[in-house]
């Protein structure tokens, strides 16, 4: 039984980055085939919302916390993640795991320039990570030819980057196909990687408000911003529940 948190029905590990890439690495060295979700408080609300997608992602291997509210919320809960376990960082290391290893990375999503940027970047940074192919985004899901390109290739690790819900279906529906391989949703890494957006300032990070500098930066995401006062609300619930004893509960 993994050591986890659950959160309004989703159980996140209990894990930091470094010890969360050195569990990945373990399934890497034992082939093992391994479902990762990196979910913010977005994600939890959407999937409250969307059964198929909550049976996928309770069907993940690893949810990792990747927002600052799902850190906050556990604390709350009284069950405190020791820090945030964000899609960008554990793939950063997972590339530095693979430079070590030798490992292949395919990558998958985003535009078109923009995964070719994010390939080349890599092949510079990590010259030891074997580049097993890559493929934009802009495709059907029901188009199972992307899923075989990818599985003839092989892959380690495969970073999927369709933005969620997406990048979840695609893992979920293909991942049977394939014998090994770490499959993780990475959301707008390659945009990042690429150059063509940056990252929050450290300091911003360390107040943790990098959720603030994208909303800054990109006004338009304020709809998806909304379910984070809902989300707050549903974990102020769990917590109320959580602390009606028994013998409190009223009669049914």
């Amino acid at each position: 039984m993994k050591n986890t948190v659950n959160i309004l029905g989703i159980n996140f590990i209990n894990t930091t980055v470094k010890q969360f890439v050195h569990t990945l690495g373990s399934h890497i060295e034992n082939r093992e085939k391994t479902f990762v979700v990196t979910a913010n408080p977005e994600i939890v609300m959407d999937a409250r919302k969307n059964e198929t997608l909550m049976n996928i992602i309770q069907g993940a291997d690893y949810v990792t916390a990747d927002g600052i509210g799902i850190v906050k919320s556990a604390g709350l809960l009284g069950v405190p993640l020791p820090e945030r376990v964000p899609g960008f960082d554990v793939t950063m290391r997972l590339l530095k795991l693979a430079n070590k290893k030798g490992l292949s990375v395919y990558l998958l999503g985003g535009k078109d320039r923009v995964v070719e940027k994010a390939a080349d970047r890599i092949k510079s940074d990590f010259p030891n990570v074997k580049i097993a192919g890559y493929h934009h985004g802009y495709f059907d899901l029901a188009d199972d030819q992307i899923m075989k390109t990818v599985e003839s290739t092989k892959p380690d690790i495969i970073l999927v980057a369709l933005g969620a819900p997406r990048q979840e279906q695609w893992i979920s529906k293909s991942m049977p196909s394939f014998d090994h391989g770490i499959f993780i949703g990475v959301g707008g890494t390659f945009d990042v990687i690429a150059g063509e957006a940056k990252r929050a300032p450290e300091i911003w990070q360390k107040m943790n408000l990098e959720w603030f500098y994208r909303l800054v930066r990109q006004p338009s995401r304020w709809k998806r911003q909304m379910a984070l006062p809902q989300f707050a609300f549903k974990i102020l619930q769990q917590k109320l529940q959580k602390n009606i004893t028994p013998a409190d509960k009223p009669f049914m």
